[in-house]
């Protein structure tokens, strides 16, 4: 079973179960889901002129790491929200907000800690012999793929900035 079926699967489950909150996250996630394998399939049909409906149907299905950058990504939303409802004194969206984001986080890989992004980070300065900020963009390129799904870009980038500096 794959991330979409089980997403689609713990709907069903959260329907049955009557959990409002889990529902309304899962819908949510599914059409972000739905709206990110029709980018995919316009972009194929674009590129490679695939004329068969069958065809670019299954070419443009997501496969597991696409839905796990779907799913870091509406759990980015969430955390933005947050930030914004607790500036604006709205302890009753952060808290819906927060509980969307727990939903999603069982979607996630195991997000790695600082101190295994700092390892990689190492890892990554050594190997593309970045001295210099300047170099920032070639660490990038050679960590992100490591820690993509697991760990959020932001820390990323404060933490290479840190070793480069």
């Amino acid at each position: 079973m794959n991330l979409k079926e089980k997403i689609a699967s713990d709907l069903k489950e959260a329907q049955k179960e009557k959990k409002e909150l889990e529902i309304s996250v899962l819908r949510q996630l599914l059409a972000a889901i739905l709206n990110k394998e029709k980018e995919k399939r316009a972009k194929l049909a674009k590129e490679k002129e695939l004329t068969e409906k069958e065809e670019l149907e299954k070419e443009s299905q997501l496969i597991d790491e696409e839905i796990i950058g779907v799913v870091f990504s509406e759990s980015k939303k969430r955390k933005e929200a947050i930030s914004e409802f607790e500036k604006g004194k709205r302890l009753d969206l952060v808290e819906k907000e927060k509980g969307e984001a727990e939903i999603l986080k069982k979607y996630l890989p195991e997000q790695i800690s600082e101190e295994e992004i700092k390892k990689f980070a190492k890892e990554a300065v050594e190997k593309v012999g970045a001295s210099s900020l300047k170099d920032m963009g070639r660490v990038m390129a050679e960590l992100m793929p490591k820690v993509k799904g697991r760990a959020e870009g932001a820390l990323v980038t404060k933490i290479v900035k840190e070793l480069l500096s």
